[in-house]
C-alpha cells in the first residue's frame, strides 16, 4: 500500500488515517508529539497544518503547551488555533 497507492509525504499518510476512521465519519485528531524546545511552536503548527489539509478535525497539545510558562503556552495554543480558523489553510 505504502509503496504503490500512497506517497511518504505527510499529508498522504494522515489521509489514510482519515479514510480508515469510517471514511471520515470518525474525525482524526492527532497529537503534537513531545517536546522539544526551540521547534515546538513551528512542530505544532506544521502537524495542525498537515492534519487540516489531510481532512482532520485537531490537534492534541499536552507537553508542549503545558510544560512551559503560561504565557508561552496560551500563545502556541493560539497559533493551532489560528490553523483550524484560516480559511487559505485548505484540504490538499
Amino acid at each position: 500500500m505504502y509503496s504503490e497507492l500512497s506517497s511518504d509525504h505527510q499529508i498522504d499518510l494522515c489521509r489514510h488515517q482519515v479514510i480508515n476512521c469510517y471514511a471520515g465519519k470518525a474525525g482524526v485528531i492527532n497529537s503534537d508529539g513531545a517536546s522539544s524546545g526551540a521547534s515546538d511552536f513551528a512542530e505544532a503548527v506544521t502537524t495542525a497544518v498537515v492534519n487540516k489539509r489531510a481532512g482532520g478535525t485537531g490537534l492534541i497539545s499536552g507537553s508542549k503547551a503545558f510544560q512551559r510558562p503560561m504565557g508561552e503556552g496560551v500563545k502556541l495554543l493560539n497559533e493551532i488555533q489560528n490553523v483550524y480558523r484560516c480559511d487559505d489553510v485548505t484540504i490538499a
